[in-house]
């Protein structure tokens, strides 16, 4: 599914700002995309068109779209769980069409093959040979919609695709485009027809986010906006998928400092370390919260990346990776009540970074 970019008109997005100061600023942090460098305000004024696009859709989550675009830019993969008619594939499809590249759905059910996802082959009587029909996954953003209701060997066919971004198929390796997101949907309440995703699936995933139910103002203004009509239907691409790629590639480039490096592992190696948790967050996890990191830097319109930086991702990123003992159940803790105690736990650095040569 591809369209032609419409001019939108820039909506009020705003992310908040990090409190950080000077010690963890490195002058000099650009994306190089081929042709010459990218800004921050070409970045922040095409995150801005996205978000104000998305925000027709899903009403009243500015946070929600913001973390969504931060797994954009940081080259991951979004699991969007929440209970039934809160707006979880709305939330998919409006960034898909924000963005002018191909994309595909996939309706998880039962039945649905392995094959159905990554593409079979099928064999040509004319040429005597087989040919490859490339599956759904095949498109640089795909939206998979109640994940959890195939099978696991199913599931399993996303593995490959989500970490390494290619597909095997009958020993031969095909390479997908940049750029890819998988952004898939759940619902965490009914389990009846259901399989839950095991851990290796949850941990390919840089977030999890749940929307909740609007507010009454915002609920009040969905019905006034969108009971006449779908707003999916009129929404336009604000941008492109070359653009969002030399975007990504600005997000790389965006400084940390060796002490926020280093908080960042600490934050991660802490959540080993809980009684409550069972099985802590992975080393893909700290890969994922620093580049999340950076691209919460680069959206609050900075080169560099302060600690706040790394509290404003953290509980999506990090929440949903973590296994809670049967005591921290029975106590009705969640995952995301262990994180936000960690973040108060771990010190937060205070030095000056070392000169400008370890700047990623």
């Amino acid at each position: 599914m591809t369209s032609r970019t419409q001019p939108a008109t820039p909506g009020g997005y705003t992310g908040e700002q990090a409190t950080g100061q000077a010690p963890y600023h490195q002058s000099g942090a650009t994306g190089y995309n081929g042709h010459g460098t990218v800004s921050l305000d070409e970045l922040h004024d095409t995150m801005r068109r996205i978000a104000a696009n998305v925000e027709r859709v899903l009403v009243g989550k500015p946070d929600v779209v913001r973390i969504a675009l931060v797994t954009l830019l940081a080259e991951g993969h979004l699991l969007v769980e929440d209970v039934p008619g809160v707006g979880k594939t709305s939330l998919a499809k409006a960034l898909a069409r924000s963005i002018d590249c191909t994309v595909s759905r996939i309706q998880f059910t039962p039945d649905l093959l392995p094959s159905d996802v990554t593409g079979v082959s099928i064999y040509n009587r004319q040429t005597g040979e087989f040919e490859f029909r490339p599956g759904p996954v095949f498109a640089n953003i795909v939206v998979g919609d109640e994940i959890n209701r195939a099978s696991p060997k199913t599931q399993s066919a996303l593995l490959e695709c989500m970490e390494e971004q290619q597909v095997t198929v009958d020993t031969t390796t095909y390479h997908l485009d940049d750029p890819f997101m998988v952004i898939a949907t759940q619902n965490p309440i009914e389990m009846e027809g259901t399989y839950a995703l095991p851990e290796a699936q949850r941990d390919r995933f840089t977030a999890r986010v749940s929307i909740g139910y609007p507010d009454q103002q915002a609920e009040l203004a969905m019905v006034d906006e969108h009971a006449g009509h779908n707003p999916l239907t009129d929404l336009q691409p604000v941008s492109d998928g070359d653009t969002v790629n030399r975007l990504i590639k600005m997000v790389r480039a965006v400084h940390i400092a060796p002490e926020v490096r280093r908080y960042a592992v600490d934050l991660v190696a802490a959540t080993r370390q809980v009684p409550e948790i069972r099985l802590g967050a992975s080393p893909r996890s700290t890969l994922q919260l620093v580049r999340s990191a950076r691209a919460q830097a680069a959206l609050s319109g900075r080169d560099f990346v302060v600690p706040d930086d790394l509290h404003a991702v953290a509980v999506p990123v990090l929440a949903h990776r973590l296994v809670l003992t049967t005591e921290a159940h029975a106590a009705r803790r969640s995952a995301t009540d262990v994180v936000r105690s960690v973040l108060g736990r771990v010190p937060v650095p205070q030095g000056a970074p070392a000169n400008g040569q370890n700047r990623r």
